[in-house]
């Protein structure tokens, strides 16, 4: 379907589909639109899968790691903040490395630096190493993560819905994935922890390949509309006007969206650092927990797919914000009263709470109007988002080492999820960031 979008745009105004090409369109655009455009989607899917999996994997074998390099649970705590950190101080750099090397280039390095911090740290030697090859994975995850709906904006700016749901169906699928084989792939590894964290490191080795092509092109390879066009060049009834610059923080939207997006991900990274710790717990078995923690992340592939298209065709994404933090409530009310015998129920209500990260990537393709636009919003929301999220994972280790009980980390969880709806509900209204913060 995309091919044949891409096609029409080769056409010239006479509606010859001959060899000529649209004016402003580099050499070459009728070979994207077969073989390369494939090819691009077939990166994106792998670069998604490969943007969890280092953190679920080590939450499956966080008790192993623990006992291996002789961790207190505030370190663990720490350990599982270093995500978000990294997410956090790395991720405001891709729109700037994005400029000036290319999407492509980025991405392609994001792979590398993920395929080389998943081979190393488990070898690392001691818990310094163990973190400094953790961060450099996270580094790559980082940069990929901002650069996505960049690259959806750009390559299919009629399809950001679609295509937002494709990749965070991927990326739900690599998370569920590694949630559910680590324990088993370790044991049949040989049982020890080491093998079982460094075989993930093949995923992203995949995944360069198939971004290689585009290391050298900076350029989208369809021309936009002629509305498009004047969106992003200022262009207005046949004169030309500039465009003032866009100054984020002066958006309202934008800074919901970050604070929702830093609520989500929060509960996202404490759930995938100490979910299958609880059921553990609780006495529910290594392998158990581990399936229980792959329900919730496997909830968000057909989820993701489907929230996105639902977004963006609503004019107010609220509901869904409350439909997802209600289950959420619900989630960890079950998780309290009775961990173990509903914990399946359980784990499928918070894999659906889980869904507001591809809603919130949805709304940044939403909330500005231009590729500039979107990659200023992406960057400013998941920096921001992300330091927000930076003490959730580690007040949890905390209140869990000095409590002795998962009562008080669950009762943060639950509270933390009553601001989530309220800015979400911010965040979902019909306006952009353009709108607000140009001047």
């Amino acid at each position: 379907m995309a091919s044949d979008e891409t096609r029409t745009e080769t056409r010239t105004d006479s509606g010859d589909s001959g060899t000529r090409e649209t004016p402003g369109e580099a050499p070459g655009t009728r070979a994207w639109t077969t073989w390369t455009t494939r090819l691009l989607l077939l990166g994106i899917v792998l670069a998604a899968v490969n943007l969890r999996p280092a953190i679920t994997s080590l939450g499956a074998l966080l008790e192993e790691v623990r006992d291996g390099l002789g961790m207190s649970g505030s370190i663990a705590g720490l350990l599982t903040s270093v995500p978000p950190l990294c997410f956090a101080v790395f991720g405001v750099t891709a729109p700037r490395l994005a400029r000036r090397f290319g999407p492509g280039a980025v991405v392609c390095a994001g792979m590398v630096a993920i395929t080389a911090g998943l081979l190393i740290r488990p070898y690392a030697g001691g818990t310094a190493g163990f973190l400094a090859a953790t961060a450099l994975a996270l580094m790559g995850i980082a940069v990929s993560n901002v650069l996505m709906p960049v690259i959806v904006k750009r390559y299919f700016p009629d399809r950001v819905g679609s295509m937002t749901g494709l990749y965070s169906m991927a990326l739900a699928f690599g998370t569920s994935v590694a949630a559910a084989a680590t324990v088993p792939v370790t044991n049949a590894l040989g049982g020890h922890w080491q093998p079982g964290l460094a075989v993930w490191a093949v995923l992203p080795a995949v995944a360069i390949v198939s971004w290689i092509p585009f290391v050298r092109d900076r350029k989208a390879p369809s021309t936009p509309s002629p509305r498009q066009q004047a969106e992003q060049t200022g262009q207005t009834t046949g004169r030309t006007a500039e465009q003032p610059p866009l100054r984020i923080t002066r958006s309202r939207t934008a800074w919901a969206l970050a604070v929702f997006f830093g609520l989500q991900a929060t509960a996202a990274y404490i759930t995938m650092g100490w979910m299958a710790q609880i059921f553990r717990d609780s006495g529910v078995s290594a392998g158990t927990a581990g399936l229980l923690l792959a329900v919730i992340m496997v909830m968000g592939v057909p989820l993701a797919f489907v929230i996105p298209r639902v977004a963006t065709r609503l004019p107010h994404q609220g509901p869904i914000v409350l439909v997802l933090g209600l289950c959420g409530l619900a989630g960890y009310a079950g998780l309290y009263f009775a961990p173990v015998g509903g914990a399946w129920a359980w784990a499928l209500l918070l894999g659906v709470s889980n869904c507001a990260f591809p809603l919130a990537l949805t709304m940044v393709g939403m909330r500005a109007r231009t590729g500039a636009g979107v990659a200023q919003l992406s960057a400013f929301a998941q920096s921001t988002g992300y330091l927000i999220s930076i003490p959730g994972p580690l007040l949890v280790g905390v209140l869990y080492q000095h409590s002795g009980g998962w009562g008080l980390p669950i009762a943060l969880m639950s509270a933390l999820m009553v601001p989530q709806i309220v800015v979400g509900i911010m965040a979902g209204r019909d306006r952009t960031v353009e709108e607000e913060a140009a001047g």
